[in-house]
């Protein structure tokens, strides 16, 4: 695996390329979502995103400073290509740790998709909103204090 995280300006031609590939792949295409996923934050944002060895790649996330979609920091565009191998959680992980990193021990607000509570809960997060409908697809607030 390769992982990189970088900031917006950083990033390679084909880095942006293919964050800009998979989140369509995901949410556009299989999610059968139509929303405007270019929403002006990128630029703002550290952006994480980890390669296979055959430099594909295979998860992302957007590490979101305080201020630009919640009060708190927050991590969104959390998307793996393949579900259920483990990867989204090796993302999540490495996701938490760069958050620290770049943004000190700060509480961490998401907006998740009802579908993966659970998966969230495992990382300490906590349902903070009732349910709302974001593009057609539930989700809520969680926070991870």
């Amino acid at each position: 695996m390769n992982i990189i995280c970088k900031a917006f300006e950083e990033l390679t031609n084909k880095e942006l390329y293919d964050l800009l590939q998979l989140r369509s792949e995901i949410f556009v295409v299989e999610q059968a979502c139509t929303y405007q996923d270019l929403d002006g934050v990128d630029f703002q944002c550290h952006h994480l995103l980890i390669y296979d060895q055959r430099d594909k790649l295979q998860a992302y996330a957007r590490l979101i400073p305080a201020g630009l979609t919640f009060f708190e920091n927050s991590i969104g565009r959390i998307v793996t290509r393949e579900h259920g191998k483990g990867l989204g959680r090796i993302l999540m992980k490495i996701a938490l740790v760069e958050m620290n990193n770049l943004f000190g021990e700060q509480p961490i607000r998401i907006g998740a998709q009802t579908y993966a509570l659970k998966f969230y809960q495992n990382f300490g997060f906590k349902t903070d909103s009732d349910t709302y409908h974001e593009d057609g697809i539930e989700h809520v607030e969680m926070l991870r204090p």
